[in-house]
């Protein structure tokens, strides 16, 4: 069966985190049959995609060099491939990682800096004819929390990725293969995360699918006053939030959870 990106509506893209220190579930899956093993679980709750990432980008944390950042996904990517047929895709700001992710198997670059940290990422898309997620961020992952403002923070992102998909199709890559996301919890405030949820719709002016990640972020601890292993309630309400007004792709850790909500948001939407 050929891989191909997924074209039902909601579309869960289940988290594979292959790092000993992401803010929520750092180590777990870090050994290699533990990683696969996990993918193996997400795949038969329901996901639609696997994204796999080999650095962490939460905040205030540091880059890892690349070959690291290699032999950790690299490995997993091959082990996922050789299991299942679902997309899968990488997640790195790094043209090197992308072109050697995309040799093992991967099918859609999700880079966090939105093609603007690497200047060769989009070539490197473009020579492959693979999907790309573009996200918004403001800084970098050791700063973006320190005091970001905006004026009108959707008009702002609506701008970053209106420039930067004009600047990715010019570079060579397929329009129809872009995903947009406004890059919730990466150099945002509290007030700019609701606001994003509230006019998702807004994005979907651009004519691109809308990819939204709130699963267990601290936003949602703040708001529920909620610990980690505390926020899985506050994060399903988001994905519900982000449904109905407009989200087509949900990043999330807990997929089987996520696929029961969207399934019974999506039956009322269209009842």
């Amino acid at each position: 069966m050929p891989r191909v990106f997924p074209c039902n509506n909601p579309v869960i893209m289940g988290i594979l985190n292959v790092t000993p220190d992401s803010f929520s579930d750092g180590g777990r899956h870090f050994a290699l049959q533990d990683a696969v093993n996990h993918a193996k679980r997400m795949i038969e709750d329901g996901a639609d995609i696997i994204d796999i990432g080999g650095e962490s980008t939460r905040p205030f944390s540091e880059p890892i060099n690349e070959d690291e950042e290699l032999s950790r996904v690299i490995p997993v990517i091959e082990k996922v491939r050789d299991i299942s047929d679902i997309p899968i895709s990488i997640d790195t700001y790094k043209s090197s990682i992308a072109h050697e992710a995309i040799r093992a198997g991967a099918d859609i670059i999700n880079d966090i800096s939105g093609l603007t940290y690497d200047e060769k990422m989009a070539q490197v898309i473009a020579e492959h004819d693979a999907y790309t997620v573009i996200m918004h961020i403001r800084g970098t992952p050791k700063n973006m929390q320190v005091d970001p403002v905006y004026d009108d923070v959707v008009t702002e992102i609506m701008a970053f990725l209106r420039r930067q998909s004009n600047y990715a199709v010019k570079a060579g890559v397929d329009e129809r293969k872009i995903i947009l996301d406004p890059g919730i919890g990466f150099g945002k405030r509290i007030e700019d995360n609701l606001r994003i949820l509230k006019m998702l719709h807004v994005f979907k002016e651009l004519g691109k699918p809308v990819l939204v990640g709130t699963s267990m972020k601290s936003f949602i601890g703040k708001i529920t006053d909620s610990n980690l292993e505390q926020r899985v309630e506050g994060t399903l309400a988001t994905v519900a939030v982000a449904l109905m007004n407009g989200a087509d792709i949900f990043r999330v850790h807990d997929v089987g959870r996520t696929s029961k909500v969207l399934k019974m948001v999506k039956a009322v939407m269209d009842a």
